[in-house]
């Protein structure tokens, strides 16, 4: 059972209910006063910006929803998708942006690891967690959803490793929506020079039929030689409003293999950006979406190239079905400092039903003359005459279409290095692919 946390609300009043619940030094709580103006300055986004054009949040309404005041939630969630069968060196579960478990292998405090709720590490560490806000600088162009993250997150996860630790177990981030509640967590990922760790962080939804809000933000920094392998699964339920800011830093060469999966949520509006900051940086994301019913998952991504001879590779992958529709937006931006970079970017869409809908719109930006930037996109329904193929060695239709539907997503399956996480992701789209209509 999941207890809910006590409701307020939106309001310039609860908010500072909000923030006289917490015991936070003084340079946070002006941080997210400056959040909070800019949040009650800005009007929403709308379909005349050109980011937004494209995905309409008309029937959001954030009254429905009320900001977490701090609370102890009990929780008993059921096994999380991705660290089944997975020895973990650190599990850190929220519920409701609250934090409600925390583990960890002795051997992660022995190695000056820290890790755990980013709210409580705030209390014990405030002085490093406020050095390491200070390099993700407030964004005074972002939208009314990221000031809103930055002026009343709560609880969230922290993972910081120190230079030159290696972290040989994943570590599994967890958090929990019930009960219509609100997740505003930050989460960030700080790698040192030379360090390396693998990370598992997973949305999922008590299944209780209430709408539920996510509105956070995702930071990976990464050192000089630092390397990080991260796996994103957004599962919510189909009533939840997802809005979200993922951002990854790499120092000189560092290393960075992120896979971002998403199957839930009622509509999701997601920038994924990477800043390849340092010399011969290097990153891989994959992108894996399935959707169905009338599900709009809207993605939109940004390979940043600031410094030279960097690399960045983005393949996203969609499979549609019923109503539902997908947007990707990718953009390669090569600054002038940017020489012999080396990017590429790819969407691949299957439509399994003649109503679904893919947008798919790459794009480059490039102010260096010495780099090889290519992109592609492609488009397209279930082949019937592999249908056919399939059934006449004695497969169903059903089974035919996730069998073409495995092999559509495998390119992106065969990147993923733990086998326990690779399975469970197939298994996962598997079940819920229908026969095309």
């Amino acid at each position: 059972m999941i207890e809910s946390t006590t409701k307020t609300g939106f309001t310039g009043a609860e908010f500072d209910l909000f923030l006289d619940s917490r015991s936070e030094p003084d340079w946070l709580l002006e941080r997210r006063r400056e959040s909070w103006d800019r949040f009650e300055t800005l009007s929403w986004p709308s379909r005349q910006d050109e980011e937004w054009i494209r995905t309409d949040i008309r029937l959001f309404k954030l009254d429905r929803f009320s900001l977490p005041i701090e609370s102890s939630p009990a929780c008993e969630p059921e096994t999380p998708l991705l660290s089944e069968g997975v020895e973990l060196a650190g599990q850190s579960i929220s519920v409701n942006s609250q934090s409600a478990l925390c583990t960890q292998s002795d051997s992660l405090a022995s190695q000056g690891v820290l890790f755990g709720s980013l709210s409580e590490l705030l209390q014990e560490h405030g002085e490093l967690v406020q050095e390491l806000l200070s390099r993700r600088p407030l964004d005074a162009g972002s939208d009314r959803f990221a000031a809103l993250n930055d002026a009343c997150w709560s609880g969230g996860h922290l993972l910081y490793v120190p230079r030159g630790v290696a972290v040989e177990e994943p570590i599994h981030l967890h958090s929990v929506l019930a009960n219509g509640g609100v997740d505003l967590a930050q989460t960030m990922i700080v790698l040192e020079d030379g360090a390396s760790a693998t990370v598992l962080a997973e949305m999922t939804s008590q299944d209780d039929g209430q709408p539920g809000l996510h509105c956070g933000r995702l930071e990976m920094m990464l050192g000089a030689g630092a390397n990080l392998r991260c796996v994103n699964l957004q599962n919510w339920s189909d009533t939840t409003w997802h809005f979200a800011r993922h951002h990854a830093s790499l120092g000189q060469d560092a290393s960075l293999q992120w896979t971002s999966a998403a199957m839930g949520s009622r509509l999701s509006k997601v920038n994924q950006h990477v800043t390849l900051a340092g010399k011969g940086a290097n990153c891989q994301v994959n992108g894996v979406l399935f959707t169905e019913g009338k599900q709009h998952l809207s993605y939109h991504t940004l390979q940043h190239h600031k410094a030279p001879g960097c690399r960045s590779d983005f393949l996203y992958k969609s499979a549609l079905q019923d109503r539902s529709r997908t947007v990707w937006r990718g953009m390669i931006k090569v600054d002038p400092a940017g020489q012999q970079t080396d990017g590429y970017q790819r969407n691949d869409n299957l439509l399994l039903s003649d109503r679904a809908r893919a947008d798919s719109i790459p794009g480059l930006e490039i102010e260096a003359d010495d780099v090889r930037c290519t992109h592609g996109s492609t488009t397209s329904q279930v082949d019937e005459e592999l249908i056919f193929y399939a059934t006449c060695r004695g497969l169903a239709r059903g089974e035919a279409v996730r069998l073409i539907v495995s092999g559509f997503f495998q390119q992106i399956f065969d990147r993923i290095s733990i086998d326990s996480v690779r399975d469970a992701l197939a298994e996962a789209i598997a079940r819920r692919v229908r026969e095309f209509e």
